[in-house]
C-alpha cells in the first residue's frame, strides 16, 4: 500500500475534531507551546543583548575603579584602542527646599554617549550636559517636584534642570540602582564638594574603539599590562553581566520546565495512542480482513498519529509565540525585551522538533503492537490477547537519543540538563517500580470484608490491571502540584520572611570621620531612641594570598577558584576593635581594643575554604595604591542575610586607620518617626553624605523577586497541566478494560453508585501511597531549583505545600471520577453483545 493511499484511508477514519486523539493533541500543545514561548523570549533578550552591546555598556570596552581615576599611563593605554569617555558615578543627595531625595549621580564628560542616544522628554536628543545643567529621571523629579528650568542642590553646588530624561542609552550596563539618576556635567561632582579624600565613588572609562578587535584579546592586554590596578573590565559582549548570568539561569530553569512537560505529557500521549487504537481494534481487523498487511496497519495509524501531532505543535506555536509579549510586558524593567511579537525560527523550529520525537517514542510501543491485532478481534474485541512489537525498542532508543542530543547541543549548561534528563529517567524507573511494589503490596494484604472495597482492591493488583499507568500518571501530578507551590511559596519567602524583618531604615555613605559626634547629635535630634552603627568604609582588592613565602598573586590566577569570588576585583573593607554584629568566631582569637602588633585580618569561613586559607597564612591587599600584607588572625561565620554591614575581611585598626576613608552608617528610627527632618537636617548640615533609603531598595528587590515569582508560577503550572493530561491519559487507556469490567459487575448485580464507589476507593488508595512520594520528590524538585539555580534561601511554606498537596488530591479524584462515569453509562446488553 503506497503513502497515498494509506493517508486516503487515514483522513477518511480520522475525525475533523481528532476525537480518541485530543489527549495526544493537548498534551503536544502544552509541551510544544512552553518550549516555544521560553525559546522565543530568551533569544529576543540574548538578540537584543547582543545587537545593542555597545549602547547599553556605553563603549566597546569599559574600566571601572574605585575611589580613583585613572593615571596618565593607565588613560594612555586605552586612548590606544580609540576614543575615551571618562565619568564617576556615586550615590548622593539632591535638596529643593524642603524635600530631599537620594540620587544615583552620573557625571559624564563632553564626548557621552559614545554610543547610542541621549533622549529627553518631548523626544528632544541631547549630548552630555555642560556648566551646572543637569537631566534628571522621572523619579527624580516627582519626589523632589522638579521642572524643567528649576534650581536644586547637590553638596554644595546649585544645578538647573536642563531636561527630564526619557531614555538613557546605557542604562542596562549601569545596573542596580539605589535612587533615580541625575546626569551632570564632569566635574559637578569635585565642585559640590563630594570627591574628598576617603569618597566612596566609582570611575567608569569607557572605549569606542577606533577599528575593529578582539574584544577578549583586548581585555587580556590590559590586565597583563595593569594586573594590579585593580581594573573590573565589562566588553560589548557582556555588558549587562548581571542580566546575562539572571536570562541565562532564567532560560536553563523555564527549559528544563519545557522538557518536564514534554516528558510528563509524552507519559499522556503513549495513554491516549493506546486508548485510541484499543477503540479501532475492529477497525484494524476488517482492513487486515480485506488485505491489508501489518506494514500497512502501521502506516494508516502512524499518519493519523502525525497528523494530530502536527496540530498540536502548530497550535502549540502559535500560542507560545502570542504570549511572549505578556511574558515581556511582566518583565519589563528587568530585561531588555520589547513587548512585541517576536518571531525566532531556531526556537519554534527546536520546540516542534522536541514535541514531534516525544509523540514518536511515546507513541511508537502501542502503535507497533496494533499490527499485531488478530483478525478475530473483530469479535471478541476485548478479549483476543496483544503481542509485543521488539521493533518498537529501536524506535524509542532512536527518539530518546535524539531527544538527549538535542537538549545537550543546545543547552549553555549540557551537564544541568543532561542531569535533567537522567533524573528523569530515574524518576520514571522509580515509579514503574513502585507501581510494581503497589500491586505486590495490594495483593498480598488481607481481603476486607466489603465486597466494595474487595474489588477495589483486587482492581490495583489484578491482572490487566492499570496501576502501573495510573502510578506514574498520579506520581508525576501531585508532584508538579508541590513543585508549584513549594518553588512559589520559597520565593515569597524570600521577599517577605527574611528582608524586612532585618533592615535599617537608612544607610548612609561618606559621613567625615571627624564629624562622626555632629552626624550622632544630628540624628537623636530627631529620634532620642534610634539606633545607628558606623563603619569604616574604604574599598581594596587581594594582590596576594597564601601561606608567608609561598603566596600566589591574584593577577597569574588563570580561573578564580570557585567560591573565592572576593579575589574578584575591589571588595568592601573595614577595621574593627571588636567582632561585628552578627558574625561570631569559628577558628582563631579577635585581636581585641588598642591592638598595636602586625597587621591582622579576619576572613568569612566560606571564602577561606573556597581559597584555601587558613589561620597564620598572609593576605596582601591593594588599597588606593598603597599594599597593605596582613595575616589571618581568624575565621568568621557571617550572617548575610542580615541588612546590615558585612564584610568578607575585617582588618585590625592599624592596618587602615591612617589611610583616607569616610564612614557608612546604618540608621533604624523609632516606628513613627518623620523621616523628612533627619532627611533635611543631613543634607543641610553633611553636604557631602548621600543616604539610602532601604524601603526604596527593597521595593526594588521585590519587583524582582515578583517577576522571577510570575515566571516560575507559568512554568511550573504548564508542568501541572501536563500532569493532569497524564492522569486523564491513563484513566483513558484503561477506559476499555473498565467498561468491561463495570458491565460484568453490573450484570452481577452492583448499581451505578457502588461501581462508582469502588472506583473512587481505588483512586483514592493510589492517590494516598502516592502522595508522600509526591511530596518528597516534588520539594526536592524545588529545592534544586530555588537553591542551585536561583541561589535563593530555601524558604518554603510547608502549610501551603500540605494545602496545595491536598487540592491536588482532591482535583486527583474529582477527574478520576469524572473519567469513570462514562463508564455509568454503558448499556450491558449492548456491550455484551460487542463481545
Amino acid at each position: 500500500m503506497s503513502w497515498s493511499t494509506a493517508w486516503r484511508i487515514a483522513r477518511r477514519d480520522l475525525n475533523a475534531r481528532f476525537k480518541g486523539l485530543r489527549l495526544l493533541l493537548v498534551c503536544i500543545f502544552l509541551g510544544t507551546a512552553a518550549l516555544a514561548a521560553i525559546g522565543t523570549l530568551t533569544a529576543a533578550i540574548e538578540r537584543e543583548l547582543a545587537a545593542n552591546g555597545q549602547q547599553f555598556l556605553g563603549g566597546d570596552l569599559q574600566v571601572e575603579l574605585w575611589q580613583r581615576s585613572l593615571n596618565e599611563e593607565e588613560r594612555a593605554a586605552l586612548e590606544e584602542l580609540g576614543t575615551v569617555s571618562a565619568g564617576t558615578r556615586l550615590q548622593a543627595m539632591a535638596r529643593k527646599d524642603d524635600n530631599a531625595a537620594p540620587i544615583e549621580l552620573k557625571a559624564v564628560d563632553e564626548l557621552y554617549p559614545l554610543y547610542g542616544e541621549l533622549v529627553l522628554e518631548g523626544g528632544r536628543k541631547v549630548t552630555a550636559p555642560s556648566g551646572n545643567d543637569a537631566y534628571i529621571a522621572p523619579g527624580a523629579a516627582d519626589r523632589l517636584g522638579l521642572e524643567t528650568g528649576d534650581s536644586f542642590l547637590i553638596g554644595t553646588e546649585t544645578l538647573q534642570v536642563a531636561g527630564i530624561i526619557e531614555d538613557e542609552p546605557d542604562r542596562l550596563g549601569e545596573g542596580f540602582q539605589l535612587g533615580p539618576t541625575i546626569i551632570v556635567a564632569e566635574d559637578v561632582p569635585q565642585r559640590a564638594g563630594l570627591l574628598a579624600p576617603g569618597a566612596m565613588y566609582q570611575s567608569k572609562t569607557r572605549v569606542a574603539f577606533d577599528t575593529p578587535r578582539d574584544l577578549e584579546a583586548a581585555e587580556e592586554d590590559l590586565e597583563e599590562r595593569f594586573p594590579e590596578a585593580g581594573f573590573d573590565i565589562d566588553t560589548a559582549e557582556r555588558a549587562a553581566p548581571g542580566t546575562d548570568r539572571f536570562v541565562s539561569r532564567m532560560s536553563e530553569f523555564l527549559t528544563l520546565v519545557g522538557l518536564a512537560a514534554l516528558v510528563i505529557a509524552g507519559i499522556g500521549i503513549g495513554g491516549g495512542v493506546s486508548s485510541y487504537l484499543d477503540a479501532r481494534r475492529q477497525s484494524v481487523a476488517t482492513l487486515k480482513i480485506l488485505g491489508a498487511t501489518s506494514r500497512d496497519i502501521a502506516r494508516i495509524y502512524a499518519l493519523q498519529i502525525f497528523a494530530a501531532a502536527a496540530v498540536g505543535s502548530i497550535a502549540g506555536l502559535a500560542v507560545g509565540v502570542a504570549v511572549v509579549p505578556l511574558l515581556a510586558a511582566a518583565l519589563e524593567g528587568l530585561l531588555p525585551v520589547d513587548t512585541g511579537f517576536v518571531i525566532d525560527p531556531g526556537a519554534l523550529l527546536l520546540a516542534t522538533a522536541y514535541g514531534l520525537l516525544v509523540a514518536l517514542v511515546f507513541a511508537a510501543p502501542p502503535l507497533m503492537r496494533a499490527r499485531h491485532f488478530p483478525a478475530m478481534a473483530l469479535m471478541r474485541s476485548n478479549i483476543a490477547p496483544l503481542a509485543r512489537d521488539r521493533s518498537a525498542l529501536v524506535v524509542v532508543i532512536a527518539g530518546l537519543a535524539a531527544i538527549v542530543g538535542l537538549a545537550l547541543i543546545t543547552a549553555s549548561q549540557p551537564l544541568l540538563s543532561g542531569g535533567f534528563l537522567l533524573g528523569a529517567a530515574v524518576v520514571l524507573a522509580l515509579l514503574a517500580l513502585l507501581g510494581w511494589a503497589i500491586r505486590k503490596i495490594a495483593a498480598a494484604l488481607p481481603r476486607p470484608a466489603s465486597p466494595i472495597a474487595r474489588t477495589a482492591l483486587a482492581n490495583i493488583h489484578r491482572p490487566g490491571s492499570s496501576t502501573g499507568a495510573l502510578v506514574t500518571a498520579l506520581g508525576f501530578g501531585l508532584a508538579s502540584f508541590v513543585l508549584l507551590a513549594a518553588v512559589q511559596s520559597a520565593i515569597d519567602g524570600n521577599i517577605e520572611k527574611r528582608v524586612p524583618a532585618q533592615a535599617p531604615d537608612y544607610f548612609v555613605l561618606d559621613v567625615p570621620r571627624e564629624q562622626e559626634d555632629r552626624f550622632r547629635e544630628l540624628i537623636r535630634q530627631t529620634d532620642t531612641d534610634a539606633e545607628v552603627r558606623t563603619v569604616p568604609a574604604l574599598r581594596g582588592s587581594v594582590l596576594a594570598f597564601g601561606p608567608e613565602g609561598n603566596m600566589t598573586r591574584t593577577s597569574e590566577l588563570e580561573e578564580i577558584p570557585d567560591g573565592a569570588w572576593a579575589l574578584r576585583g575591589e571588595r568592601g573593607l573595614t577595621y574593627a576593635d571588636d567582632v561585628p554584629p552578627g558574625n561570631s568566631l569559628t577558628e582563631g582569637q579577635w585581636w581585641g581594643a588598642g591592638y598595636d602588633g602586625p597587621p591582622l585580618v579576619s576572613i568569612d569561613e566560606e571564602f577561606a575554604e573556597a581559597a584555601g586559607l587558613e589561620i597564620g597564612d598572609r593576605l596582601t591587599f591593594g588599597v588606593l595604591g598603597v599594599e597593605v600584607e596582613t595575616q589571618i588572625a581568624s575565621l568568621r561565620q557571617v550572617d548575610w542575610e542580615s541588612m546590615g554591614f558585612n564584610y568578607v575581611f575585617v582588618l585590625s585598626p592599624n592596618a587602615l586607620r591612617n589611610t583616607p576613608h569616610n564612614l557608612a552608617a546604618t540608621v533604624e528610627l523609632a516606628e513613627g518617626t518623620p523621616t523628612g527632618p533627619l532627611l533635611q537636617a543631613l543634607v543641610r548640615e553633611l553636604p557631602s553624605t548621600s543616604v539610602i533609603e532601604v524601603g526604596g531598595v527593597l521595593q526594588q528587590a521585590r519587583t524582582i523577586l515578583e517577576q522571577v515569582g510570575l515566571a516560575t508560577l507559568a512554568a511550573a503550572s504548564v508542568a501541572v497541566l501536563a500532569g493532569l493530561a497524564v492522569l486523564l491519559g491513563a484513566i483513558a487507556a484503561a477506559r476499555a478494560s473498565r467498561t468491561y469490567d463495570t458491565v460484568v459487575l453490573r450484570v452481577l448485580g452492583a448499581d451505578r453508585r457502588q461501581v462508582l464507589v469502588m472506583q473512587l476507593i481505588e483512586y483514592a488508595l493510589l492517590a494516598g501511597a502516592l502522595a508522600i512520594v509526591a511530596l518528597g520528590l516534588g520539594s526536592l524538585t524545588a529545592w534544586l531549583v530555588v537553591t542551585q539555580l536561583f541561589e535563593f534561601d530555601w524558604l518554603p511554606d510547608w502549610t501551603e505545600v500540605l494545602l496545595v498537596l491536598g487540592l491536588g488530591l482532591a482535583t486527583v479524584l474529582v477527574f478520576a471520577v469524572g473519567g469513570s462515569l462514562p463508564l455509568l453509562r454503558a448499556k450491558p446488553a449492548q456491550a455484551l453483545r460487542a463481545l
